[in-house]
């Protein structure tokens, strides 16, 4: 699998590069629905305990909200969602969170953005090998693009996430590339910054697959830059880790070192970085 790469517009260009991924350190880690959000003192909690991976205290903050308030309860099922591929633990619970925000879902936005959750989930199933549900991620996803305006603004995110199923379950990376430069542009548009840091790092991991070595450092670069600037912590080692793997050889290891820390440090978590940064090791 490969990397990943997310706007008050920190990223240079709001042209997308043309961009490929490495192995394990660009593929599951994704963004959850709505990225950075907000200015409450709420949503800044919640942020705070996202990006450093503590997602079921960030969701147990919103569960007094989303009992009947659909956005919350997207919101909440998201960052449970979020977790599973993580960790691929919690299955269970973004289930039913799933199925609540659903259930309360009253507009085309509220149910594109659940179906957009749905099929994340069943992707993550599949390329974490718990079970394959590509079908099923194939039809929720279908399904968001069939509820979702092209303006939307879940629209980026669920273009990212097609672009994940076109690389990493059909294998066909011109589809992934055409569907993270529209993500890309959507989220540049949007200002979702967070998403622009997927963006770029999953536009470089193709661009190291074609053997373009430069524009897959400064893609990598930049998923890492704006990481950092975010505080996102619990992404900043596959950052490091993808950036290592387009870098000089003097620069690898110690980017390889830093993400090593980090990892042991976040408890290994993402637990998919542990055999990337096992197999750079040996490869030394």
């Amino acid at each position: 699998m490969s990397g990943s790469a997310d706007p008050a517009d920190p990223v240079s260009s709001a042209d997308p590069v043309s961009i490929a991924v490495p192995g394990p350190a660009s593929a599951p880690e994704t963004p959850a629905h709505g990225t950075v959000e907000g200015e409450t003192p709420l949503d800044r909690a919640v942020w705070r305990l996202r990006s450093r991976g503590c997602w079921d205290d960030a969701a147990a903050l919103l569960e007094p909200h989303s009992a009947h308030h659909a956005p919350s309860a997207l919101r909440r099922a998201a960052l449970l969602v979020e977790r599973c591929m993580f960790t691929a633990t919690g299955w269970a619970a973004a289930e039913d969170a799933l199925r609540a925000a659903e259930a309360l879902a009253h507009d085309d936005d509220e149910r594109g953005g659940a179906a957009c959750e749905r099929g994340h989930l069943a992707y993550a199933a599949t390329v974490l090998g718990v079970r394959d549900r590509a079908d099923e991620a194939r039809s929720a996803l279908g399904r968001a693009a069939a509820l979702l305006a092209p303006a939307a603004p879940g629209r980026p995110l669920l273009d990212f996430r097609r672009g994940l199923m076109a690389e990493h379950v059909a294998d066909s990376p011109d589809a992934a590339r055409a569907a993270y430069r529209r993500a890309h542009a959507g989220a540049t548009a949007h200002g979702d910054t967070l998403l622009l840091s997927f963006t770029w790092r999953h536009l470089a991991g193709l661009a190291l697959r074609d053997g373009e070595v430069a524009e897959a450092r400064h893609g990598f670069a930049e998923s890492l830059r704006i990481r950092e600037e975010l505080g996102f912590l619990i992404g900043t080692a596959p950052a490091l880790a993808a950036l290592a793997d387009a870098a000089p050889d003097t620069d690898a290891p110690r980017l390889r070192a830093e993400a090593a820390r980090l990892f042991r440090l976040m408890g290994g978590v993402p637990t998919w970085l542990a055999d990337h940064l096992s197999a750079a090791v040996t490869a030394t």
